[in-house]
């Protein structure tokens, strides 16, 4: 009897703890759009992905399937949100997501798919990028 209910604890935390996984927001197989920029590098495109995919860690239950620079094209846009955070520099990102059948945490819609999403990000000259700003521009 005893090795029955310890083998029922056993499964009971395995399962909690298999669930407790899945609530976080996913970016594992997120295709990453290579960067075309005379602005920002190879290297400075992937710092700023990997604050977004770290912050997107707490959209539960959504998954992001790309991501990508939103182009030189804003440079105005980025030079205004870098006055707006007192900032030297600021990236824009869009991304592409997925939500669950309960809209992440419940404040995005259930079943249904996110794109040009936006992510800005500020740092001063050769510091970190900041998550500052996401959602539609």
């Amino acid at each position: 009897m005893f090795k029955k209910i310890c083998l029922l604890c056993i499964s009971a935390i395995m399962v909690l703890s298999l669930c407790s996984c899945s609530g976080t927001g996913k970016t594992a197989d997120c295709k990453i759009i290579p960067i075309e920029s005379d602005i920002y590098t190879q290297e400075d495109y992937e710092e700023a992905c990997q604050v977004v995919f770290d912050y997107f860690k707490g959209f539960k239950g959504c998954n992001m399937t790309e991501i990508k620079y939103a182009g030189d094209e804003n440079a105005d846009a980025m030079e205004e949100w870098a006055k707006e955070y007192g900032a030297d520099e600021v990236i824009i990102l869009e991304s592409s997501f997925d939500t669950d059948s309960k809209g992440g945490d419940g404040s995005l819609n259930p079943n249904d798919t996110y794109t040009g999403w936006q992510w800005i990000l500020a740092r001063d000259k050769d510091g970190k990028w900041q998550h500052k700003d996401h959602g539609y521009g």
